[in-house]
């Protein structure tokens, strides 16, 4: 939870400074990692493997030369789920014909979420693996790749469906530097996010 904590200080931090930079290049976010050296670096996205709903393994290779958005999510998911789950059709959609994007959503309940349910998933909402992944894996692996993308997952017996999470969008760059992020129960907020995917693509 303290990682969690300093996640959202510094793009709280990040956010507001964003005025400061060029309009057209989206600053690089996240709590700096430790170089070989003990030097300070720019964060990126550690490595995953995880399979989609196509059964399909699904790296960080998948999206070499690529940048990504990813959500965290499960289908059963009574509350904000359904709402980002519409948001992120929204890019989606947006993005269609756009070869240098894709999407991610981490199901945050693998052992009910199965490849299976994830792919009749995909095809309730009309989208396919080559463009939206939908992924499983080990549920501590997913929950340790939360926070690196500036969410929180957590059992919960209290919370609606047993999950305490949150519903950041996320876009990750080429070099898996993450450059923006939204609410994505806010529209608005996505409004302005998809714009960042624009500037995001423009300066690939």
């Amino acid at each position: 939870m303290k990682n969690l904590l300093l996640w959202l200080v510094v793009f709280t931090l990040l956010s507001g400074c964003q005025s400061n930079l060029s309009p057209d290049v989206l600053p690089i976010l996240g709590v700096p990692d430790l170089g070989p050296n003990g030097d300070s670096v720019a964060h990126t996205i550690p490595d995953f493997r995880l399979i989609d709903q196509d059964s399909n393994v699904i790296t960080n290779e998948t999206f070499a030369g690529k940048a990504y958005v990813a959500d965290f999510f499960f289908i059963a998911c009574p509350t904000i789920c359904p709402i980002t789950t519409k948001q992120m059709l929204r890019i989606h959609d947006h993005f269609k014909d756009e070869p240098r994007l894709e999407l991610m959503g981490h199901t945050l309940a693998p052992k009910y979420d199965t490849v299976a349910a994830l792919n009749r998933y995909a095809k309730n909402l009309g989208v396919s693996a080559n463009k939206w992944h939908f992924v499983t894996g080990d549920q501590a692996t997913i929950y340790d790749l939360a926070p690196e993308y500036m969410n929180v997952a957590l059992t919960d017996e209290d919370a609606p469906g047993g999950i305490n999470h949150s519903g950041y969008l996320i876009l990750v760059d080429k070099n898996r530097h993450i450059r923006s992020f939204c609410n994505g129960t806010d529209p608005e907020e996505v409004t302005r996010f998809i714009k960042d995917i624009e500037k995001l693509l423009n300066e690939q």
